[in-house]
């Protein structure tokens, strides 16, 4: 199986208006994928389909070599780990204690909480209360939960968002010891190129819900040699300026 996520003519309409349209995505296995664009561009919407939070209007999705539907969502999901917007967590429990009702939800080894604490670097802080965690703790802690079940699929959304330059830098080392070290295929979202540059192999470029390029991320050269790669990006999702 070459590639984890497939997409086909996926779209979603909101009210009549085109929030993803007739997206085609292909994701391989063992990399790690940067979807970019614009805020708005419906990443996120994408992503939430992925997941069957929300029904796409047309197209079909294939996860794992398997076509997504009502019988095999549930199946699908259980390999698949994630962290859309913002974690949320009970400010009373401790990061542990947080986990275990993940861990108690997914049916899967109490071990697992030790292993995915240690793997954020939040093992010296499982004792504390969420309440009394930092923003790049909460996110790591996020991060935790959607690693608690070891998914083949892991898919994270603006991971990064309103962390301080220390804890992008730790946030880019974890994604990019993921596939490596546990053989997770990872899907990355941002609206900044700096940081898909970073992390990502693979990229998928959207803008106003359509595909507007797909490939290795060093290839968005060829198509402008004279252009640097912001400019072309610029160029791809119809920005004047710089994000």
């Amino acid at each position: 199986m070459d590639e984890v996520v497939k997409t086909t003519g996926l779209t979603k309409f909101y009210r009549g208006t085109a929030a993803v349209s007739n997206l085609d995505m292909s994701v391989k296995k063992g990399r790690i994928y940067g979807f970019l664009g614009p805020n708005g561009a419906g990443k996120t919407t994408t992503l939430k389909m992925l997941l069957s939070l929300i029904r796409p209007t047309a197209g079909e999705m294939e996860i794992m070599g398997r076509r997504m539907n009502e019988k095999n969502r549930i199946e699908i999901l259980r390999v698949t780990g994630s962290l859309i917007e913002s974690p949320s967590f009970y400010g009373h429990l401790t990061g542990a204690e947080n986990l275990r009702i993940l861990q108690t939800m997914l049916d899967i080894p109490k071990k697992n909480i030790d292993k995915v604490l240690q793997i954020v670097r939040l093992d010296h802080q499982r004792g504390k209360k969420v309440s009394a965690y930092s923003l790049g703790m909460k996110q790591r802690l996020g991060l935790a939960g959607a690693l608690l079940s070891f998914p083949q699929l892991l898919i994270l959304d603006e991971p990064t968002n309103g962390l301080d330059p220390s804890g992008i830098q730790e946030m880019r080392e974890l994604i990019r010891s993921l596939p490596q070290q546990y053989g997770m295929t990872v899907i990355v979202s941002s609206h900044l190129l700096s940081e898909i540059d970073q992390i990502a192999e693979d990229v998928g470029i959207i803008a106003n819900g359509k595909m507007m390029y797909q490939g290795k991320l060093d290839r968005l050269h060829q198509i402008d040699q004279s252009k640097s790669l912001e400019e072309i990006f610029l160029d791809l999702t119809g920005k004047e300026k710089s994000l």
